[in-house]
């Protein structure tokens, strides 16, 4: 096989094949094509040398807000996915049935990057979110609307991967669970897994986790007090232990207001690592406390988390959640894309969304992109991804 790109000699994290090493990968035809050492070139393969470089698949940021223009809190997923090796974003909510048709068209089919969706229950999606105007959009039950989300995700089968609600005092008012209950239909007539919010109560942590089913995803789980996963004695809530047990999924989601590193110590600590860490990126958290996925991977690096275990959660695992097998690995015939990363080491500042401050001495730096099997982008500077001669 004639390759069209092969990446030199770089340390290579790819959690799907509990590979870490030095290696080589090569890309034809938007895929992976070859993994291994010492790959060889055709005439016309591009050869992109990252020796000293770490390459793991492309990063899968599982909860972003990427409809740019079409909703307030929307960033432009190219601009995003350049700068943060993020290939795949996946959009948790921003359009609904209502507006689902606009986002494909005018974001999806026409950004570079990959975009997926879970789908809102709500008609509008999150229609209300602003630095002026905060309107939860599953706090008035006449815009829940199970009927069209069903048509529209299985009409959308391509890009929907699932359905999405948001639960909480500031999502859903005094809602509870009914608005959780209305997705949950969805999600079973359409056969999909649902993602669901949680921020302050009501609904509590335990309801939530009470009604979700094996495969279904909590993002915001290491969120801050009220409606933390953790006691103030620092042990996980035994729902949360049954809720995994069963196959539960348990998501970062980062965001404005949903990660705390008091949280994160005590679920560390007490082994209970997230399944994936996604960034919650949008308007009104991407100059801080989030930033973008690589900064939250390295505030979970900088707790402890090895790094091979911090990629898996934002490749393989992301990819399972997904159902969708082809993506977060560098297996031949997988997607053709990759990430290329440094650690660097010193004194950085990392903050959550309480305003607490921690001094952590790694910070994970993307480096170079691949996409769809061609070089994407190199970071500004970056002595990585040059062309062999």
């Amino acid at each position: 096989m004639t390759h069209d790109l092969i990446l030199r000699g770089g340390r290579v994290i790819d959690p799907s094949q509990e590979f870490d090493g030095v290696a080589d990968v090569a890309f034809a035809d938007g895929k992976v094509s070859a993994f291994g050492p010492d790959l060889p070139a055709g005439p016309g393969t591009e050869i992109r040398d990252v020796a000293g470089a770490i390459v793991t698949p492309g990063l899968i940021d599982l909860h972003t807000h990427v409809y740019w223009g079409g909703t307030s809190l929307g960033v432009d997923p190219d601009d995003y996915g350049r700068l943060s090796g993020v290939t795949t974003s996946i959009d948790t909510g921003s359009a609904g049935p209502g507006n689902w048709p606009g986002f494909r068209k005018h974001v999806i089919e026409r950004v570079e990057a990959r975009v997926l969706a879970y789908l809102h229950v709500s008609f509008a999606g999150i229609f209300g979110f602003s630095k002026s105007i905060m309107v939860g959009e599953s706090e008035n039950p006449r815009l829940m609307a199970p009927a069209e989300a069903a048509r529209v995700a299985d009409a959308n089968r391509d890009l929907v991967v699932g359905i999405k609600v948001r639960v909480g005092l500031h999502a859903s008012g005094d809602q509870g669970t009914a608005p959780l209950n209305a997705a949950l239909q969805v999600a079973e007539e359409v056969g999909m897994p649902l993602m669901a919010h949680i921020d302050h109560p009501p609904p509590s942590y335990e309801e939530v986790l009470a009604m979700l089913r094996p495969g279904d995803v909590l993002t915001h789980a290491f969120r801050p007090f009220p409606n933390a996963p953790c006691t103030a004695q620092g042990t996980v809530k035994r729902a949360v232990i049954e809720a995994r047990e069963r196959g539960v999924l348990f998501d970062i989601g980062h965001g404005m207001g949903s990660f705390s590193f008091r949280t994160a110590r005590v679920m560390l600590a007490q082994g209970f690592e997230p399944d994936t860490i996604s960034s919650d990126v949008h308007q009104l958290c991407i100059d801080g406390p989030a930033f973008d996925l690589v900064t939250t991977m390295s505030k979970f690096l900088c707790l402890g988390m090895a790094l091979p275990e911090v990629v898996r959660r934002s490749t393989v695992n992301a990819a399972f959640a997904l159902r969708r097998p082809e993506y977060g690995s560098l297996k031949p015939g997988s997607l053709g894309d990759a990430a290329i990363l440094t650690v660097r080491e010193g004194a950085f500042d990392y903050v959550d969304v309480v305003g607490e401050h921690m001094t952590g001495n790694r910070r994970i730096v993307p480096e170079g992109v691949v996409l769809k099997g061609r070089w994407w982008r190199s970071s500004e500077g970056s002595p990585f991804g040059r062309i062999a001669s």
